[in-house]
């Protein structure tokens, strides 16, 4: 399975990531660790080799669906995936980061349409969600760019580093994605 968007290329975690997943998070630490709880000052190399062990056996159970981010000459660029799948009402999430050092490109944008598109055509989803703190304005820009609608804000939805935080919670269709690109 490879998804691809020109030089963009989406595909499953494979056993020789770990390394460069580990470098890639680890020069992005300061900045993702801002906005993801498993990005911690203790993130190590091992860690890197249990998410990419998880995503294997995701994708084998059909219960999530994680992709490296990387570009045409095999560059990690960042991660994208469906998660937290709910199969009876045809509903998922959408999760994304890009490396510091790639920001700014309209990678998670192009990602995560990559990720959104599998995701209504290829799992059968009729709505996908994207949570995003308040304060997170690249990744509303991207909720905002794949057509997804602001649907409020949900008090105390998630939680990170033991504190509850609220959430602006997007709701992502089939139509709203096909007028963002109609």
């Amino acid at each position: 399975m490879q998804l691809r968007d020109g030089d963009l290329i989406a595909r499953p975690w494979q056993d020789g990531d770990a390394d460069v997943l580990y470098r890639t998070v680890d020069a992005s630490r300061a900045e993702l660790s801002q906005w993801l709880a498993w990005c911690s000052p203790s993130y190590a190399r091992e860690d890197s080799a249990a998410w990419i062990a998880y995503s294997q056996r995701s994708w084998q159970q059909h219960s999530a669906f994680p992709f490296g981010v990387f570009g045409a000459d095999g560059e990690l660029l960042g991660s994208v995936g469906i998660n937290s799948l709910d199969r009876e009402n045809r509903r998922g999430a959408l999760g994304y980061w890009i490396a510091t050092a790639q920001a700014g490109r309209g990678l998670a944008r192009r990602a995560a349409a990559l990720a959104v598109d599998f995701a209504f055509a290829e799992l059968g989803l009729q709505r996908i969600e994207i949570l995003v703190r308040p304060d997170n304005t690249a990744s509303h820009k991207v909720a905002q760019a794949l057509g997804a609608r602001c649907e409020g804000e949900a008090r105390a939805r998630l939680q990170f580093h033991g504190r509850a935080l609220n959430m602006i919670v997007y709701g992502l269709l089939p139509e709203d994605r096909a007028a963002a690109t109609g």
